[in-house]
């Protein structure tokens, strides 16, 4: 399948946490097929041969050295691929002149970024590059951001097609979690916090819903910071921790679509935490919690075990409804670990699908919907385990 290129894929960062997953998801869900071709890569060939060795790769499964600190071996890896898959976080500290030489060089990217300041700077420094190249930049290919990317996309498509117009407003709410946080996910939200009080352009860049839609400033939208019993789903609700990146991402998509949401489209995530007393004492828990900003905690490398991640699971509801009284809701979900179990499935399918079923994808940074959408539904729901239902 490689276009003049010896890989289709190479996943970077292979030796880390979430990276190995991935190596090991490719093994296992991908081994007869032929069609395309991929490498491990990383700082370290012992790390490198070893995990592929734990993980039951073929013996013959190419391994790329190549170091962020290292701008020879970086371009020596891009040029041998099609598409970068990483995992090398926080992005902000590791992941710039990666994303850098991909626009320039006309090579695909997706990673796991939950940075929306270090986003937006990528989008002004490198969006123009990747246009010309041809090369499609794809942020936020895990749980952060692609149940709610493209569960916002589901539900309006449904929309078009039952009442001939999309919702301009949808909400997200997250039903039931289970998982656990990494290391790596922990230190990118420290690394975007410290980065934030240092700066105060880029504290208000972080506030900002709009942040990643340069140009384009739509509506108030939700606050979304405090708990509150929702009527309208007869639950107790509280801020959700990621809504602060899958909201951007969110209307980035709605951009990117020529405003298919409507240019007045609002959208708000928060978690639901159930009825009565014990929803509300949940919710005031749950928005008091500090424990991802402590130390102590797991540290880069570092997430739940094989059995944490198998027994974890997730369901999130897009409530979509319009002027004349007219909703839809859509349900994604899947019985596997949010952070790692899904996530690895999610970035492996993300990859897949640019380079064997969105060739006609222009060069840009894109998001999940506006690069993938349905091609992208199609595979999760095949091959990761994803399930989109209309309720």
């Amino acid at each position: 399948m490689s276009k003049n290129k010896e890989f289709d894929i190479i996943v970077y960062g292979a030796s880390g946490f979430t990276g190995r997953l991935v190596a090991e998801y490719l093994v296992k869900q991908y081994k007869d097929d032929s069609s395309f071709t991929w490498a491990m890569a990383g700082r370290s060939a012992d790390k490198l041969a070893q995990v592929r060795d734990e993980i039951g790769a073929p013996k013959d499964t190419p391994l790329v050295v190549a170091d962020a600190q290292d701008a020879t071996s970086m371009q020596a890896m891009l040029d041998s691929t099609r598409l970068i898959l990483t995992t090398v976080g926080p992005y902000q500290l590791y992941g710039s002149e990666l994303v850098a030489m991909c626009a320039q060089s006309g090579v695909d990217y997706v990673d796991l970024c939950g940075e929306p300041v270090w986003m937006r700077h990528m989008i002004d420094a490198n969006e123009a590059a990747a246009k010309a190249s041809g090369a499609r930049i794809v942020f936020s290919c895990g749980f952060d951001s692609i149940p709610f990317d493209l569960g916002v996309y589901r539900l309006q498509q449904l929309a078009k097609e039952k009442f001939g117009h999309t919702f301009n407003r949808v909400k997200g709410r997250v039903k039931k979690m289970q998982g656990t946080f990494s290391g790596g996910t922990a230190a990118s939200l420290k690394a975007t916090l410290a980065a934030a009080k240092q700066d105060p352009k880029q504290f208000q860049l972080l506030l900002n819903p709009f942040s990643l839609t340069p140009g384009f400033a739509g509506i108030e939208q939700p606050a979304g910071d405090k708990p509150y019993f929702e009527e309208s789903l007869n639950t107790w609700v509280t801020p959700f921790i990621m809504a602060a990146i899958n909201t951007r991402n969110v209307h980035r998509s709605n951009l990117l679509l020529s405003h298919q949401y409507g240019s007045d489209f609002v959208y708000d995530e928060m978690l639901m935490t159930g009825l009565g007393e014990k929803g509300e004492a949940i919710a005031n828990a749950v928005a008091s919690d500090k424990g991802m900003m402590k130390d102590g905690g797991p540290k880069p490398g570092e997430g739940p075990s094989k059995e944490e991640r198998e027994n974890g699971f997730y369901e999130v509801l897009f409530v979509g409804n319009d002027q004349e009284g007219q909703n839809l809701t859509v349900s994604v979900g899947a019985t596997l670990d949010p952070g790692y179990g899904s996530t690895s499935r999610m970035i492996t399918e993300a990859a897949l699908c640019l380079i064997k079923d969105a060739g006609d994808t222009p060069g840009g940074i894109l998001t999940p919907a506006s690069a993938m959408g349905d091609k992208l539904i199609k595979r999760l729901v095949d091959n990761a385990g994803l399930t989109f239902k209309q309720l």
